[in-house]
């Protein structure tokens, strides 16, 4: 019966695509638990009284979720307090390397933590995204490579996204997957 399933929205607010991306890959994991979920971009997020958890990601620039995701945040913030949330953001951040690049992908933002802490959110993680050099000014690109000198490319890694849902599902006591997913 699909009343008894435990129902899941993941949605996400994506610039480039990686964000967009990992949020398929993570309901697609979540699907093969038993589960109802609902896949949506945040433009077009589903109403939360459906749902029993919701995941929501979003892109990183200036160290900030992107303005559609934080306005969703904040026009729902009493539902979300009192819902079962997981937040994720994708940037740049988690591909750093090096010593310093490390330490600094470690930390959480700012205004992530104030977003995550506000609603309560059960978990944050930030996972690392596509990253082309491609319209990166000169600067930019220098920082980066000071920072841990850095690749350019799809910086992804598809069993750290994989491992996280399998924390959310095992959060939410949900049978184990029926089938493996296959990796992007």
């Amino acid at each position: 019966m699909d009343q008894d399933k435990h129902r899941i929205a993941v949605v996400y607010a994506t610039e480039q695509g990686s964000t967009r991306d990992i949020a398929e890959f993570i309901s697609t994991e979540l699907s093969g638990r038993d589960t109802i979920v609902e896949l949506a971009d945040i433009d077009h997020a589903p109403d939360l009284s459906r749902f029993d958890t919701l995941v929501l990601g979003s892109a990183v620039h200036n160290m900030k979720f992107l303005p559609s995701a934080a306005d969703y945040v904040h026009a729902h913030h009493d539902e979300l307090a009192q819902r079962d949330v997981w937040l994720f953001s994708v940037g740049l951040a988690p591909a750093l390397r090096g010593p310093i690049g490390r330490r600094l992908g470690r930390i959480v933002p700012r205004k992530i933590a104030a977003l995550r802490d506000s609603i309560q959110a059960h978990d944050y993680r930030a996972f690392a995204g596509r990253y082309d050099s491609d319209g990166i000014s000169l600067r930019t690109r220098l920082l980066y490579r000071l920072l841990g000198k850095g690749r350019y490319g799809d910086l992804r890694d598809w069993a750290a996204v994989r491992s996280w849902a399998d924390t959310i599902a095992r959060s939410l006591r949900l049978p184990p997957a029926r089938s493996t997913t296959v990796q992007p």
